[in-house]
């Protein structure tokens, strides 16, 4: 499967340094060679960069680990491919308008049999569950909220109900932004840090390279990453439990769902709420 790289800041933040180490994966330290891209936000719109060859070959991934573009929100992928020929269209991240802002989404994952209805506004350019999903989640939002915008809570509440849905259909973790925050959602692997004043000098896992923070960063400086596996050999990486949907703002984590455990304890307590079924997203 995929590899996923999110990031959140208090103020614009380049990713040169997590790049570095997460692009060894597309070929050095891992197999994830089929493609690559980056998305990097400014306001309500973003930066797109994607590539069907690797992120170790492509001349594109050699542009971003050197040229340090900044920006609040970033979700980055390498790709593995499980469904979807190895091209152009089928590379994540994948991106939409809506609510006049772009949506960006980004998947690991492999989901078995998942086609419910689409209702015509979003529809997939290339043949990946991904980017299927990332179509059906855009709808379910405007289904449940029309035209106007809603907040970021009301986001959350939606994804919070829908992605176990999906998940029923396989793996399903995901990175989800529209410039203002980044919403993370695992049931197998994913994993999360902040970093934040005072900083500390840090090493990469997949390649030979260390930075001090302390001497890039100013103390209003806050940076959450998010990423399959932890990027780093000496920071306090955190995983995500099993279906749990984390949202991050300004750097911060600002709110955690009832994870798949939770939601069983509480089916036992209350027989009223019953269990997910795929039946449920059609």
């Amino acid at each position: 499967m995929c590899q996923l790289l999110g990031m959140n800041c208090a103020t614009p933040t380049d990713i040169t340094f997590s790049f570095r180490g997460f692009s060894q994966r597309a070929g050095v330290t891992s197999d994830h060679c089929d493609g690559f891209g980056i998305a990097f936000f400014e306001d309500k719109s973003c930066r797109l960069f994607i590539d069907n060859k690797s992120a170790v070959e492509s001349p594109i991934a050699e542009l971003i680990r050197n040229y340090p573009i900044k920006s609040r929100n970033v979700i980055a992928h390498i790709r593995k491919a499980t469904q979807g020929k190895i091209s152009l269209e089928n590379a994540h991240p994948f991106v939409r308008e809506l609510w006049g802002r772009q949506w960006v989404f980004a998947h690991n994952g492999d989901l078995h049999g998942f086609k419910p209805e689409l209702r015509g506004r979003f529809i997939p350019v290339g043949n990946t569950d991904s980017e299927y999903a990332f179509c059906y989640l855009l709808d379910h939002l405007v289904e449940r909220f029309g035209y106007e915008e809603p907040g970021l809570e009301d986001v959350f509440q939606a994804l919070e109900d829908i992605s176990p849905k999906i998940a029923e259909y396989g793996t399903f973790n995901f990175c989800l932004s529209n410039g203002q925050a980044l919403f993370s959602y695992a049931v197998t692997k994913l994993h999360w840090v902040v970093r934040s004043y005072p900083f500390r000098p840090t090493q990469l896992v997949d390649l030979d390279m260390e930075i001090d923070f302390r001497e890039v960063t100013v103390p209003e400086d806050r940076v959450a990453v998010i990423t399959t596996e932890p990027l780093t050999h000496n920071e306090a990486w955190k995983a995500f439990e099993p279906g749990e949907l984390i949202l991050f703002r300004d750097g911060n984590l600002v709110k955690k769902s009832k994870t798949y455990i939770d939601r069983l304890v509480r089916e036992a307590l209350d027989p009223s709420l019953r269990r997910v079924t795929k039946a449920d997203v059609y």
